[in-house]
């Protein structure tokens, strides 16, 4: 053999004692001689053998001495307790894992296994009378804040009497929290989702919102202990994440415009472009992260899920560096779900309402349309059969006036929320607290924007009309007014942003916000409310409405630059 002999393990037992069995194999191996099974089994652990030599009669008692103390380094280096416990209530033996426990746990297990003894004594009973042979049986307790979990096993006699238990025991306390954070953000979030449309019906559109914002800030602060953080939806016409509700984060964080995009949109637009939940561990040494809370060290972010589809995140910031772990990621993942939900539904009741609104309007108009057209017919004949009776003719001539308002008034409301009723009445007037003022007029919507801006010119107002939520932000950068009217959804910019632009060019300029029946998907109204908005309309509005609130806004505005 070349290189080191092998090695051999001889057992000085009974026969061996004095054999010069050790010297024999010493001419060809490395030979240790052990004199009990205690030496055998350190020799064995403490070094490789490639045989043990042993008297027939010592070799059985040391191979289940080996399997024994095999048996017992396993028990002792798992993770649960393991005890013995006999029908006395005596442990006989346990594992090291097991006397790391309180007392109050092991009394409690002690406790169990006498229980389950009585219960396996009675299922043999049961079992001489046909029943089935009693298995393990797992058993839950508390002691303190703690809880554990167990499972016993009987140890039976040759006659099948159940006469020991082995119990295996481990802490559950974690996994037991855990589910009950799952239960408790699963109650929370059913409490957020379940909005009653016949309440909610019964309130005013910022009403509404508010209702929802106020119930996500709480349920994010009091159950998820998140204290900063922001929920974009996404805008399907721009790919942007408009910022709907925030709390905790300056106002610079949420003026960055973020795209549902992979790369060079931070962490939220390529959550937002994967669907992929998203932990930051230390914001100052990953790529992806931008401007979020001023001492951010962490973030956490998870998509907004509606039915498989991304309608958002939810963005999650920590002044504390490695904050968030896979359990918080998995809570905000199923907090999300619900708050996509329950911004879902309140759309959907806004959408309801416009759509319902609109099919009533035209069958109202489709239903009037014939008698309208009678009753005009019908003043016409008589008018013709009465020649020279002027007094009649006048009176028709009202009926067939009176009529046509009518008619003006049904199609204004079947226009729905692209018109401003009455707008054709207005004349060319002089008014000192309109003439000259300058008005920024935002819409998408080219009827809205254009009929505001005939009707506020003919008050003698300059009027500068934007398209778009970028034509009027960079229009408020460029130029000083004295009333921004916008709507509330517009591309690339929304309400809220307009209104925040107009605070920056000038503090305290008057800005009232207009939406078709109370649809408001960015919270703008909320947001700016807070912070000082003049007024909202709700499409359709008349002309008067309109010329009401501007007034308003405007001296407002003017009793305050006087204070």
């Amino acid at each position: 053999m070349s290189g080191e002999r092998p090695r051999v393990l001889v057992f000085g037992g009974k026969v061996l004692g004095d054999h010069p069995i050790a010297q024999l194999l010493g001419d060809s191996f490395n030979v240790d001689v052990v004199a009990s099974t205690d030496e055998a089994i350190a020799a064995l652990k403490a070094k490789a053998y490639h045989g043990v030599f042993a008297d027939v009669g010592d070799f059985l008692p040391l191979e289940r001495a080996i399997v024994s103390d095999k048996a017992s380094v396993v028990l002792n280096t798992i993770g649960e307790g393991v005890c013995i416990v006999d029908a006395n209530g005596l442990c006989n033996w346990s594992n090291k894992k097991m006397t790391t426990y309180p007392g109050e746990v092991f009394e409690q297990v002690r406790r169990i296994c006498g229980q389950a003894l009585q219960l396996f004594g009675s299922a043999h009973t049961s079992q001489t009378g046909g029943a089935t042979k009693s298995t393990s049986k797992k058993f839950t307790f508390a002691v303190e804040d703690r809880y554990f979990e167990m499972i016993c096993s009987p140890v039976t006699d040759d006659g099948g009497e159940a006469i020991q238990v082995v119990a295996v025991v481990w802490d559950a306390t974690s996994g037991k929290r855990l589910q009950r954070k799952v239960d408790a953000i699963d109650a929370s979030g059913r409490e957020l989702a379940k909005l009653d449309s016949e309440a909610i019906s019964k309130l005013a559109p910022p009403q509404r919102l508010k209702l929802l914002q106020d119930k996500i800030i709480k349920y994010s602060k009091d159950l998820m202990h998140f204290d900063h953080f922001a929920i974009r939806l996404l805008d399907k016409r721009s790919n942007k994440l408009e910022v709907v509700i925030a709390e905790g984060l300056p106002p610079e964080a949420l003026e960055i415009d973020l795209y549902a995009q992979a790369d060079g949109n931070g962490i939220s637009g390529y959550v937002a472009a994967t669907g992929r939940s998203y932990i930051c561990h230390d914001t100052e040494k990953d790529p992806r992260y931008v401007l979020g809370l001023e001492h951010s060290k962490s973030s956490l972010t998870v998509p907004l899920m509606l039915f498989d589809e991304v309608v958002g995140v939810y963005n999650i910031e920590s002044e504390r560096v490695g904050t968030f772990n896979e359990d918080d990621r998995q809570f905000a993942e199923i907090f999300g779900r619900y708050v996509a939900l329950a911004l879902n539904i309140l759309d959907l009741l806004v959408i309801e309402r416009f759509t319902i609104s609109g099919q009533i309007s035209e069958s109202v108009f489709q239903e009037m349309s014939s008698p309208i057209n009678d009753i005009v017919h019908e003043c016409e004949r008589l008018k013709e059969s009465r020649i020279g009776d002027d007094d009649l003719h006048e009176s028709l001539d009202k009926v067939v006036r009176d009529v046509e308002m009518v008619r003006e008034a049904l199609n204004n409301v079947k226009a729905g929320p692209n018109a401003v009723i009455g707008s054709q009445a207005v004349k060319q007037q002089s008014d000192s607290l309109l003439s000259g003022k300058r008005v920024l007029v935002a819409d998408d919507e080219s009827n809205i924007r254009d009929t505001i801006e005939t009707v506020l010119n003919k008050y003698g107002c300059e009027v500068t009309v934007c398209k778009d939520g970028y034509e009027a932000c960079n229009a408020l950068d460029g130029s000083s007014f004295d009333l921004v009217v916008s709507d509330i959804k517009m591309p690339y910019r929304n309400g809220y942003e307009i209104y925040a632009a107009s605070q920056r060019c000038t503090e305290g300029m008057p800005v009232i916000l207009m939406t078709g029946f109370g649809y408001d998907p960015n919270h703008s109204i909320v947001r700016a409310s807070q912070d000082g908005l003049s007024t909202v309309l709700f499409k359709p509005f008349k002309v008067e409405q309109l010329m009401d609130e501007i007034r308003k806004a405007l001296t407002g505005n003017e009793a305050a630059t006087r204070e």
